[in-house]
């Protein structure tokens, strides 16, 4: 809903709380997503890979709509762009993440 055409009485009726618990708020560290869709939905797996260990575990999964995946795409660009601004470019590495992390092996 754009809320910049409405009086401020009624922007603040529209007033959403979202409540976040301490479990929640926490949040699950991700490396790894991946995104598959159908006609209907998007679904983000987010994954955690470890050096060494040649499995890995979905930790989280969001399915969304069309809609709202498009949404998510925009936040997340504008988000980014907002981020380098104040803290210079992202470097990222377009190589493919390699799933042994590639550092020498601990001994103990």
């Amino acid at each position: 809903m754009d809320l910049k055409n409405n009086t401020k009485e009624e922007a603040d009726n529209n007033e959403l709380s979202i409540e976040l618990s301490e479990e929640i708020a926490e949040g699950i560290y991700s490396n790894l997503a991946i995104i598959t869709h159908s006609n209907s939905e998007f679904v983000l797996d987010f994954i955690r890979i470890m050096p060494g260990i040649p499995k890995a575990k979905v930790k989280s999964r969001i399915v969304l709509t069309p809609e709202h995946a498009k949404r998510l795409l925009g936040a997340l660009q504008d988000n980014v762009n907002r981020f380098e601004a104040s803290n210079g470019t992202i470097n990222t590495n377009d190589a493919t993440l390699p799933l042994n992390f590639g550092g020498p092996k601990g001994e103990a």
